[in-house]
């Protein structure tokens, strides 16, 4: 069937277990095989009844159908055993694929695609191609086998019988033609609406407090209903669509038992086959029609292991945009951090086709030396983020280029560009595991770990904790407030030693008091390395060697802080407009002040 051609992408998971899927395919065919002999000792045993045969016959017919059996069973028990734990492996395999590739993915992927959507893909749908692996296979084989050794029996019994008890199957093909391309699309559409499911359930999961304080719960319960509704409406249209197969392929079943029963009744009572060969064909009818009926839940199977298939196939097929290049540069080894340089650097982020992209830096050009410090200031939107974000190939410009070492960033291998590169982004994101744990990610040196603590300012608030450094952290370090997840952010990036720091707006979470602590501790702590510190407050850059103002993408001033106080220019008015904030901010707080006494104090005088 067309719909089942994506299956082949599973053929390369299988070659690692050729040997435990043909053993197992072998067991199938081995225990369909036992099986069918079966209903022929019952034959037998009936026939030597009628003849008037010895007791002795039946009971060796008897403990043969039992031996049979139970040789049956242990096969049928082995053939689970292997295919199933064969479908579970390449489960196993190609979730570590999906999770590894998905890994090599870059940014702009991450853009486009819902997290529930890779979420529903990574579940639901690896479930349904190890179904189609394993279960589908073992019983299409079994279902095959089955008949087969069936057919034959029945063939060997009377011809003109088994033509007859066929005859309705012949429609068989027509109604698996029809139904299988519809159980392939109905069931892709209800994945492609889990994901959606999926997406707006992790989106209000992670934003509970959002949708708490803004009070809409009762909205987003109704909107998460419809979608759920609709998610039952596509399954119960899939299910509507499975009800009538299995009927289908039952009636069919029916008619061919139909037949045998008027047709064969009559060679029984004309003599030409026997009463054991009568029930020895009624029990292979039987055992070739669950095959018919269990093909129509095999099909359903490899359909909806199909359609889940081509949308792991989608996942694989990505490709990310940030590459080796082909003759790779190692970079020098590093003495007092990296030099920097931008060369008339230009960049906007994706768009598709046919859009105008907007430009978010553009003709950016300076030079820091090596155990620099520059300061990136600029208004939000100004493209302070852009500019960090391409320095460790987050994204690539798409004009000029960038240099580490004079050595070009595209030509460093990924890897060995980024070990270099310990960044702090505005968001700071922590894992679900020990404080300990979440600064040593990306070292094994505990002891570079806590110095980093005690520089971040986080040691103090960190041994006031009842676990310490042991403590556990809830998803993204729920139990942390702002500031300290910014400063766990900063230990981390700082535990690494890089010799290249990038700090976006790192310290905006925390108090100016807080701030200047941290500050002071970097000083010495990055005396050794290059950083580069983008942030809205000028008190975050001002002992910055270079600093550069940013506003629409472009450097609008540059110089170290007493020089650009001296232009009165985009700088000066920044600084102006922080500290006029600053102040009224102070007033309002003094004034806020004064009238809670106030009022406390007519309180006390009504009392």
């Amino acid at each position: 069937m067309p719909g089942l051609r994506s299956l082949k992408g599973l053929l390369p998971y299988f070659r690692p277990h050729g040997t435990a899927l043909g053993g197992g395919v072998l067991l199938v065919v081995a225990s369909s095989a036992i099986t069918s002999v079966i209903p022929w000792l019952l034959r037998d045993a009936i026939d030597a009844l009628g003849r008037g045969a010895l007791t002795s016959h039946v009971w060796r017919d008897a403990a043969l159908m039992v031996a049979f059996a139970i040789v049956g069973g242990a096969m049928r028990y082995g053939m689970r055993e292997l295919m199933n734990g064969v479908s579970r492996r390449i489960e196993f395999d190609i979730r570590n694929t999906l999770f590894g590739h998905l890994m090599t993915l870059d940014a702009q992927f991450f853009a486009r695609m819902r997290t529930g959507d890779i979420m529903a893909r990574l579940t639901n749908d690896l479930g349904a191609v190890r179904m189609a692996a394993g279960p589908a296979i073992m019983y299409f084989v079994n279902t095959i086998a089955g008949g087969v050794f069936a057919l034959a029996f029945m063939l060997r019994i009377d011809p003109r019988l088994t033509l007859l008890a066929l005859l309705p199957v012949i429609a068989l093909p027509v109604v698996m033609v029809r139904i299988g391309p519809l159980i392939h699309s109905r069931f892709e559409s209800v994945q492609e609406h889990f994901s959606t499911l999926t997406t707006r359930a992790q989106e209000n999961l992670s934003g509970t407090r959002i949708v708490r304080a803004y009070r809409q719960e009762d909205a987003e319960i109704e909107r998460f209903g419809r979608l759920n509704e609709e998610y039952l409406e596509r399954n119960m249209r899939l299910a509507r669509l499975y009800g009538a197969m299995n009927p289908a392929f039952a009636l069919l079943a029916g008619l061919g038992a139909v037949a045998v029963l008027g047709f064969g009744g009559s060679l029984v009572l004309r003599g030409a086959i026997s009463v054991g060969d009568f029930v020895a064909f009624g029990f292979y009818l039987g055992i070739l029609t669950w095959p018919l009926i269990a093909l129509g839940w095999v099909i359903n199977l490899f359909q909806r292991g199909a359609a889940s298939m081509s949308r792991l196939d989608e996942l694989l097929r990505e490709r990310s945009a940030i590459t080796d290049n082909a003759s790779p540069r190692a970079l020098p080894p590093a003495r007092a951090g990296r030099s920097l340089e931008f060369r008339d650097v230009g960049f906007h982020y994706p768009v598709r086709d046919g859009q105008e992209p907007r430009w978010v830096l553009r003709h950016v050009s300076f030079v820091l030396p090596s155990g620099g410090t520059l300061g990136v200031v600029g208004a939000t939107g100004s493209g302070k983020t852009a500019l960090l974000e391409l320095m460790p190939r987050i994204y690539d410009p798409q004009e000029g280029e960038i240099l580490l070492d004079g050595v070009p960033i595209r030509d460093i291998p990924v890897e060995s560009l980024r070990r270099e590169i310990g960044v702090v982004p505005q968001e700071s994101l922590l894992f679900s595991d020990t404080i300990d744990a979440n600064l040593r990610y990306g070292t094994d040196d505990p002891d570079a770990a806590r110095e980093a603590s005690r520089i971040a300012q986080l040691d103090e608030a960190v041994t006031r904790l009842a676990g310490g450094y042991d403590t556990m952290l809830g998803e993204r370090g729920i139990n942390l407030s702002g500031g300290q997840k910014q400063r766990a952010a900063l230990a981390r990036a700082l535990a690494r030693r890089p010799s290249l720091v990038l700090l976006d707006d790192a310290l905006s979470a925390v108090d100016t008091q807080t701030e200047a602590r941290i500050l002071h501790a970097l000083r010495d702590a990055l005396s050794a390395r290059t950083a580069v510190i983008a942030s809205h407050r000028i008190s975050a850059i001002r002992e910055s060697t270079h600093i550069i103002v940013l506003e629409d993408g472009r450097v609008v001033e540059r110089g170290r802080h007493d020089q650009l106080l001296a232009a009165r220019g985009r700088y000066w008015a920044l600084l102006r407009r922080q500290q006029l904030e600053e102040s009224l901010d102070g007033e309002a707080d003094a004034a806020g002040g004064e009238a809670l006494s106030g009022t406390g104090s007519s309180g006390k005088l009504s009392a």
